[in-house]
């Protein structure tokens, strides 16, 4: 079979369905593959790319005539009625918001393979093409943002005087909002970011930012997406939002929901209370923004002056990275449709997957697809109940005193302790102790996120505690001998691991 991968209609796309490796990969599956004239130029892929990898060039006739069409966005009308009777087009669609789309593409009696349907399980990951791209088009959002605004994300003291950091206000934690946080921190702002899902905050947190909390009911989400909230969930959320976009230098709001209008979350008084220079980038602009101020595709500056972005293109400003990514997922789709390697598509409906993408199989309706059975909430445990089996045992929260106790058996020991042992060992002892403390506060406050660089600090430590260990060694004691073979046992152990991570860590960053 033949695939064709036509060059995009849409003005001011810059984005290919397949680079020159891709298609090359597409190649070895068995596929004879076709690539329109131009079609990879403005994604950093000239024809003499795909021509070097074996793929042949073509005009845009033999493309459309071809088995198989792979293309980035939606076919047009007059694409669909160059695709032949049986063929299967494979893009981005929107068929829950397209119903012409898909009416069109029955009555041409094609299958029509929908990219941004694809089930949200973990096998299904290789394929998000969403995600792909949302998460460039949330590092491209950062980007955008710091080039309007003018200013310097990470706070400096200079000669010239103090700089503090930028204040970035991030809505929606999902693959684009993480991916914002992961930018803008790694600028040096200082990074706050809401979701309506509370079982992100421990993604947040990890990325260095602070999640911001409301007091208000809120679901653990069963399929890894945000519901539309509730009227006393707006009303509760509506005043943070107020209050975060105000104090922030810079909002990215990231907010969508399946298959609907996207929520309006910072209205016009919001906007109109921010600082001047403050810049808002929101990314759900193609379905309607989640500001007030959006204008899709355009750059607004507010009375105020506030600048509001609401490109819709932002994955499209890095094309030649995306258009990788968005080849790398057609051909994780192409390995599951060509089981046998030999370049011929099998369309499996028994497949949660295939049948999820489905729109249309040569001519005929196939969405919406049944709803996939998944959760991303942990399972809540089952009581068995029944005669014979007893009733479940309650447990009851640990009593608050037992810290006290714990803090004053101990000092009891230590009391016991300094006065049998011996005056020398007493000062030991109490450096010791104090040691501990310290180094319990001091390491426990220390972010999860810069366990891996403080790994450089234990190890000194370890050295120290390894030379001590030997120092002691040779006492004509057989306990201080034992104690300080275990010390350069337990010591060396960290010591030489700590290097091997260390060592395997750089090695991911060097290239080849």
């Amino acid at each position: 079979m033949r695939i064709g991968i036509p060059r995009e209609s849409r003005p001011g796309e810059t984005l290919v369905a397949a680079t020159a490796k891709t298609a090359s990969q597409l190649a070895a599956l068995g596929y004879d593959v076709v690539v329109e004239q131009g079609a990879g130029a403005a994604a950093d892929q000239p024809d003499g790319a795909f021509a070097d990898a074996g793929v042949r060039v073509v005009a845009g006739d033999e493309v459309w005539s071809s088995d198989v069409v792979v293309k980035v966005n939606a076919p047009t009308d007059d694409e669909i009625g160059r695709l032949r009777p049986g063929a299967t087009v494979i893009s981005l669609m929107a068929p829950a918001r397209s119903p012409e789309l898909v009416e069109r593409l029955v009555a041409q009696g094609v299958t029509a393979l929908a990219m941004d349907a694809v089930p949200r399980i973990s096998r299904a990951q290789s394929m998000d093409v969403l995600s792909s791209m949302a998460n460039v088009a949330g590092y491209r959002a950062v980007i955008e943002a710091a080039h309007e605004f003018g200013r310097l994300f990470t706070g400096q003291v200079t000669a010239a005087g103090k700089v503090p950091p930028a204040r970035v206000f991030v809505v929606g934690a999902g693959v684009a909002g993480l991916a914002a946080i992961g930018a803008a921190g790694s600028l040096g702002a200082i990074v706050r970011a809401f979701d309506v899902r509370p079982e992100v905050a421990e993604q947040v947190e990890s990325m260095g930012a602070q999640f911001v909390t409301v007091d208000m009911e809120q679901e653990v989400s069963t399929d890894g997406y945000a519901k539309e909230m509730t009227a006393e969930q707006e009303a509760a959320t509506a005043a943070m939002y107020a209050e975060e976009a105000r104090a922030a230098d810079i909002v990215i709001t990231t907010a969508l929901i399946p298959g609907r209008p996207a929520p309006q979350l910072v209205n016009a008084e919001t906007v109109a209370a921010m600082r001047p220079g403050s810049v808002v980038v929101d990314m759900a602009a193609a379905n309607g923004g989640n500001v007030a101020a959006t204008v899709r595709d355009q750059r607004v500056v507010t009375d105020n002056g506030v600048t509001v972005l609401g490109y819709t293109d932002l994955a499209g400003r890095l094309a030649a990275q995306t258009s990788q990514l968005y080849g790398t997922n057609i051909v994780n789709l192409l390995k599951l449709l060509t089981p046998g390697k030999d370049g011929v598509l099998t369309l499996d409906m028994d497949d949660v997957v295939q049948r999820g993408i489905a729109v249309t199989r040569e001519g005929e309706l196939m969405w919406p697809p049944p709803p996939v059975q998944v959760s991303a909430a942990p399972a809540a445990p089952v009581a068995e109940t029944g005669p014979g089996v007893p009733a479940p045992v309650e447990k009851t929260p640990p009593d608050p005193r037992r810290r006290l106790y714990a803090a004053g058996l101990a000092a009891v020991a230590f009391l016991a302790l300094a006065t049998s042992a011996p005056v020398s060992f007493l000062p030991s002892l109490t450096v010791f102790v104090l040691a501990v403390v310290i180094g319990f506060y001091v390491i426990g406050n220390v972010h999860h996120a810069l366990h891996t660089p403080l790994m450089s600090v234990t190890n000194a430590i370890s050295g120290i505690i390894v030379v001590g260990a030997i120092l002691q060694a040779p006492v004509d004691n057989l306990a201080v001998q034992l104690i300080a073979g275990v010390a350069i046992l337990l010591a060396s152990i960290n010591v030489f691991g700590g290097f091997l991570v260390t060592r395997r860590m750089l090695n991911m960053f060097q290239k080849g």
